[in-house]
């Protein structure tokens, strides 16, 4: 059975929600950000990046939520999470969660994780104070350019959905107002009402 290591508030939400659309049988172990548990010697003998999510399957444990996002849509094709047979779309989605990873989660980190970056307490607040500009730039970007509409990709709902979800989650703690993008703010309330979103953060409220 696969077993996501998860943390409420994080980019694993994505994965954990991908599972549950692909009908996968899975367990959720808890790593407590509050208690330091990605430090601990036992979870960096599982991930020794510290963070999360990862995901252990039977033939090792991933890491990155596009490589598990991916590994998930190649692993229940019948879910049809993935334009698979499509190698130009398939590599369009990759790009998505790739943007997502690579851009805007990090400028998401700039208010939370500032210390990755930097020492002084100036530099640290001159990078939370540019969030929600870096934030509102990539949702507008998204809504603007790179979604298709009704999902990321257009009319099949594939693995960038639940992430995108994910990201329009954290905007309010960012500063920033979804319903300035109408687009984003519906795509955020039909994603809240499926089941799958539903099952995933069940235990979270």
């Amino acid at each position: 059975m696969l077993k996501l290591y998860f943390t409420p508030g994080t980019c694993a939400l994505a994965s954990r929600i991908a599972l549950e659309d692909a009908g996968a049988e899975y367990e959720i172990a808890l790593v407590d950000f509050s208690k330091g548990e990605q430090r601990t010697p036992d979870y960096l003998k599982v991930n020794p990046k510290g963070r999360v999510p990862a995901l252990v399957t039977d033939r090792g444990t991933l890491t990155e939520t596009p490589a598990i996002l991916l590994y998930i849509a190649q692993m229940f094709p019948a879910a049809n999470l993935a334009p698979l047979e499509d190698a130009f779309a398939l590599a369009e989605l990759q790009a998505f969660n790739s943007y997502i990873a690579s851009t805007v989660h990090v400028n998401h980190a700039h208010g939370r994780r500032g210390a990755r970056w930097a020492d002084e307490q100036s530099s640290l607040d001159d990078m939370k104070a540019k969030v929600s500009e870096t934030m509102a730039a990539s949702m507008q970007l998204i809504e603007r350019d790179f979604f298709e509409g009704p999902w990321v990709m257009g009319e099949q709902y594939t693995v960038a959905d639940p992430y995108l979800f994910t990201i329009e989650s954290w905007l309010k703690g960012d500063g920033v107002d979804i319903a300035d993008f109408p687009i984003l703010k519906d795509h955020f309330d039909r994603m809240s009402a499926r089941a799958s979103v539903q099952q995933a953060t069940a235990d979270l409220h």
